[in-house]
């Protein structure tokens, strides 16, 4: 557990859906609070997965320290547990040092796996089980996990091969998947959420996926691939590298698969909001309301 050996300590954590301005406000606020940043993103953990992803680059960090970036091989699953356990070993690191953890990104399970301290099920990987499922389509993996847990259903990526033949892997294995049960972490959290109206939103996903296909977006994935990384588990990875895996193969178009990954970054924007909504202890405030927040900030550290 996070408190076991150190003083319980507030933590500041920055969600909200993907091309709202976490990251650079994670940074400006840093700066400010004298604070560090723990990235919580499923997918930038992946080392190479930089344009893609729109990982922060140094020049954007701006000097500030950030962790959990570039820590996983992509050509293997890197799971939520495993990102606990490193995160876990960071927080004392900052505290210790009187630094101010700043947690940022937009996976939630990542953040409620780490700032609640979930007891997470250990199930070994199945791969007779895995090899028989990934021959079937992410919808019928869904339907399959909707019978064997409706519940878990409702809150998985149902788009995410990877995560379905997981979810249905531990089902299995335990019978039903268990609810994630809560743990003190030892940290006081204070969540602020960033969103923004649903055009504004899609503008600037659009906007952002154009900068991304400028930027090198396309030759990066060609560099993944002829350094190793396949085709298959390039889709396993989700959202840009699913449709720059089809693309690559030659199974899309260069539009088609600007049409379709702008559809399905917006899909996943809505999930992320729908994770994030349920959660009643985050602050909404708008991306260009830094003085708001940091007023917040200034009250929760004097509590």
């Amino acid at each position: 557990m996070l408190g076991s050996k150190i003083e319980k300590r507030k933590v500041i954590v920055i969600i909200g859906p993907t091309a709202t301005g976490k990251s650079g406000l994670a940074v400006e606020l840093a700066k400010k609070f004298n604070g560090e940043i723990i990235s919580a993103d499923s997918r930038q953990v992946y080392k190479g997965l930089n344009i893609g992803t729109g990982k922060i680059t140094k020049r954007e960090m701006q000097g500030v320290p950030h962790y959990l970036l570039d820590v996983a091989n992509p050509k293997r699953r890197f799971t939520v547990a495993e990102y606990k356990k490193l995160a876990e070993k960071i927080l004392p690191y900052m505290v210790v040092r009187n630094k101010l953890p700043i947690i940022v990104g937009g996976t939630g399970f990542y953040i409620e796996a780490l700032v609640d301290d979930l007891n997470l099920p250990e199930v070994p990987p199945n791969l007779g089980l895995r090899e028989k499922l990934e021959k079937k389509s992410t919808e019928e993996l869904f339907k399959i996990l909707q019978k064997l847990d409706p519940k878990r259903a409702k809150n998985i990526d149902y788009k995410n091969p990877r995560r379905l033949i997981r979810a249905i892997e531990i089902a299995k294995h335990l019978g039903k998947i268990p609810p994630y049960t809560l743990n003190p972490s030892g940290y006081t959290p204070l969540f602020i959420g960033l969103d923004l109206p649903d055009k504004k939103l899609k503008q600037k996903i659009k906007k952002r996926l154009e900068e991304r296909i400028k930027k090198g977006m396309i030759s990066e994935a060609k560099k993944l691939h002829k350094n190793g990384l396949s085709y298959k588990r390039m889709e396993e990875l989700g959202l840009e590298y699913r449709f720059l895996a089809k693309y690559l193969k030659g199974e899309i178009s260069k539009e088609e698969m600007k049409k379709l990954l702008e559809t399905a970054i917006w899909q996943y924007a809505k999930r992320q909001r729908t994770w994030f909504k349920r959660d009643k202890r985050i602050k909404w405030i708008k991306p260009n309301g830094q003085n708001k927040i940091e007023k917040e900030i200034e009250r929760f550290l004097k509590i």
